[in-house]
């Protein structure tokens, strides 16, 4: 087994002794002093699980190899020992043990050390995320498509297949303002020049409060590998002169054709994820479900959403974000109450996760207009998430928005930069919501 530790400073004797394997094992994944594991594999068994097996437990794994006709594996480890004299030095022990009962430790320990997630505090820098360059309204009054948009757009997810980009929006046609709405979809290449598609769901009409499809918002499409299909979730709300769009209720989707192609549409309406009136959390106000964002770990769903006290609106109304869990996308949800609202002193709507190349989970939210800043949250396990962070633009983009509002999406692109596609108000005699442009490059702090 080659000894080298790839840069690695080990200090003190090599001890030769084999203790019990069972000893060994457990000590390796699981004591708080060990540094790091090595391993040797037979050639049958996979090391890149392996190697995710101690990444789960917080090791580091620094050398690995597969070794043909072996029925057990080889097993190095470097920890701290601290000596009589106080001093606190570096060793190295190996052992062998059977694949079997490896394997089997191997996800206990995972299992067992998942539940401590060192959190993200105020104070943990974690990702460096600089503005690189900003196009804004790449889609205006004056853009093909947008003839029959009075008050423009809000909202929705940016995607990308293959070279295209996909813009699920709200578009706000008409009177009465954010009542009559449709679900647009539209594509671009190059994410600038744009070509409205086709129109996924649309406005009743109905504005006495009776009708549940009354405005429909917020359209979030996920790629769910289990069925081939994209899957939609979007907001249908109730509405009426005194109160515009409230009860909100989250609707299911599916893709008619399957494959990633499926993402045009059309898409069929299943069943409903979340209401207002069942299970609601105690913050939870007048909006009912405003936003929903369903995304996997592991083997587990979880989903992102909002809800804002109408009730309150001019006397401290709140939104907020929560998080919910099921077996599956199509539910059951079940609210996580015990850890609802994610953080009650920020205004945060509309979240949307992506995954880092660091393992960080990310939202990025809506920060609210009086903020007038994107914001985001960070995880280290997609469950347990920082407070709201925003992002600064200026001084590097000189500021040209009246009000900042939705981030639609977080493209890792292949030259390594990011793209945010947001909502932005220009100051502009007439309010109309633009899709604008950012680009960003996100490094790791740690």
């Amino acid at each position: 087994m080659d000894r080298r530790l790839y840069g690695r400073s080990v200090i003190g004797e090599y001890a030769e002794c084999k203790p019990a394997w069972w000893k060994f094992l457990k000590t390796s994944l699981c004591g708080r002093s060990v540094q790091s594991v090595s391993i040797v594999t037979p050639e049958y068994l996979t090391p890149q699980y392996l190697s995710v097996a101690c990444c789960l437990v917080g090791r580091q794994m620094v050398y690995s190899e597969k070794r043909e006709n072996s029925n057990f594996i080889l097993l190095e480890k470097v920890f701290e020992e601290k000596r009589p004299s106080g001093r606190t030095e570096m060793r190295r022990t190996h052992s062998r043990l059977p694949i079997l009962p490896f394997i089997a430790m191997c996800l206990a320990c995972s299992a067992c050390n998942s539940q401590a997630v060192r959190s993200i505090s105020e104070n943990d820098t974690v990702v460096k995320i600089e503005v690189v360059s900003c196009r804004d309204s790449v889609l205006n009054p004056q853009s093909p498509g947008c003839e029959d948009i009075k008050y423009g757009f809000e909202g929705g997810r940016v995607v990308k297949v293959g070279d295209t980009y996909h813009l699920m929006t709200s578009e706000m046609v008409g009177d009465p303002l954010w009542v009559n709405m449709r679900l647009g979809h539209w594509s671009s290449k190059d994410g600038v020049t744009w070509k409205r598609i086709g129109t996924l769901r649309q406005s009743d009409g109905d504005f006495t409060g009776k009708s549940q499809n009354a405005a429909p918002w917020a359209p979030m499409v996920v790629f769910v590998a289990e069925d081939n299909r994209w899957h939609l979730v979007y907001v249908n709300y109730r509405s009426k002169p005194e109160c515009r769009n409230f009860d909100g209720v989250i609707q299911h989707a599916v893709s008619d054709a399957d494959g990633m192609d499926g993402i045009a549409g059309p898409y069929t309406n299943t069943n409903e994820l979340l209401r207002y009136d069942v299970d609601r959390d105690p913050w939870e106000g007048l909006q009912g479900v405003d936003s929903f964002f369903p995304f996997k770990i592991r083997d587990k769903w979880y989903g992102f959403y909002g809800s804002a006290t109408l009730e309150n609106w001019g006397k401290g109304c709140k939104w907020n974000i929560g998080l919910a869990t099921a077996d599956g996308i199509q539910g059951p949800w079940k609210r996580m109450s015990q850890m609802n609202p994610i953080d009650s002193t920020n205004f945060a709507e509309n979240p949307i996760v992506s995954q880092l190349e660091n393992g960080v989970y990310i939202a990025i939210v809506d920060g609210g207009p009086w903020v007038n800043k994107t914001g985001y949250l960070l995880s280290r396990d997609g469950i347990h998430w920082s407070k709201v962070r925003h992002l600064e633009i200026e001084p590097t983009v000189k500021r040209w928005w009246a009000e900042m509002r939705t981030p639609l999406c977080l493209i890792k692109e292949a030259d390594g930069t990011y793209t945010m596609f947001f909502t932005a108000y220009k100051n502009r005699p007439e309010k109309f919501g633009m899709l604008s442009k950012l680009t960003l490059r996100i490094t790791n702090a740690d």
